[in-house]
């Protein structure tokens, strides 16, 4: 196999693939515009539903025939349409309301018959009705349950002999309330109050001297402009008085902030650019998607490939692997 014919074999199934990629593409379109309709209502004379019903009104769905309104029901019918049986019919408790003397619950309270107040209860219900019993090893040195919510109560009769008792120093100390401590102080009132010699005495002069407003004078003030004597102005400073006037000096090696712009000199300006900056300033030129993907002569076999002869490697690799 020569290089041509290779070349030519791999076009035609680059062609092949191009034309299946193609027709896939196409296909995904035409899905894509089905998916995009509006789903249509598939109503035929089979599977009309009747008239459009405005819900709301008293229109039936479709008007009945005269027929069907003189038919007869059939037995299934009627023993469908029979209710449920209702078992408590006949009893005593027949329809008593719900919901009667309870809160949400079935009541547990109805009016009595005769019978059932003029009967007798039984031993059973005898022996349930009476109280838990106490253990017979208790001793109650005074009655449970009086005057009180279910335990001992603190309150029990007392004897005229403790009515006409005398109270005792230490039963009057425990009656007093507690006492505060030796070093508690009421609180002090917001206002304190004025003694009658302190609203009745005479300040002294010294108080009376700082109690008196600042003085100040009136004018004239002296003008912002004042002569200067020729004794002042022809007077020389010390050495001293001009090496405090110096201001402060810069640190050693300080240098000033650099300017944001600064002018550029002369010979800059005339300054003519080398053939290496020229060629490093042109911009990267790239050819547009265009033209790449569209190269009429990309399949295209110079004469020179065609005149070349393949070494025997490489026509060992063309044949095809047996399998």
């Amino acid at each position: 196999m020569t290089t041509g014919q290779s070349k030519a074999n791999h076009c035609s199934e680059s062609k092949e693939k191009d034309g299946e990629y193609e027709r896939i593409r196409e296909k995904a379109r035409n899905r894509l515009k089905k998916l995009a309709k509006h789903k249509e209502p598939h109503v035929a004379w089979h599977t009309c539903v009747g008239p459009q019903v405005r819900w709301g009104t008293q229109e039936m769905l479709w008007p009945v025939s005269p027929r069907a309104m003189q038919g007869s029901a059939t037995p299934r019918i009627c023993a469908l349409s029979t209710p449920k049986k209702d078992f408590q019919a006949g009893t005593v408790h027949y329809n008593r309301p719900m919901y009667y003397y309870s809160s949400g619950r079935a009541s547990v309270i109805w009016s009595v018959s005769e019978g059932a107040k003029e009967g007798a209860a039984t031993e059973r219900v005898e022996s349930l009705a009476q109280p838990k019993a106490f253990h017979g090893d208790l001793h109650e040195h005074k009655p449970q349950f009086f005057y009180s919510c279910g335990r001992v109560t603190p309150i029990w009769p007392v004897s005229r002999g403790a009515m006409g008792s005398n109270e005792r120093p230490r039963t009057t100390t425990l009656a007093g309330h507690r006492p505060y401590h030796a070093d508690f102080k009421d609180e002090r009132p917001i206002q304190s109050v004025v003694s009658a010699a302190a609203r009745t005495t005479r300040p002294n002069e010294h108080i009376s001297s700082l109690a008196m407003p600042k003085k100040r004078s009136e004018g004239p003030f002296r003008a912002p402009q004042w002569p200067v004597s020729d004794q002042v102005k022809t007077s020389v400073a010390t050495g001293h008085c001009v090496e405090l006037a110096c201001s402060k000096p810069l640190a050693e090696g300080f240098q000033h902030a650099k300017e944001v712009e600064w002018p550029i000199s002369k010979g800059a300006k005339r300054a003519q650019a080398s053939g290496r900056i020229i060629e490093l300033a042109q911009p990267i030129s790239r050819a547009s998607m265009d033209h790449l993907q569209f190269n009429p002569n990309a399949f295209t076999v110079k004469e020179s490939a065609l005149k070349g002869v393949i070494p025997g490697r490489i026509e060992d690799l063309a044949v095809p692997m047996n399998r």
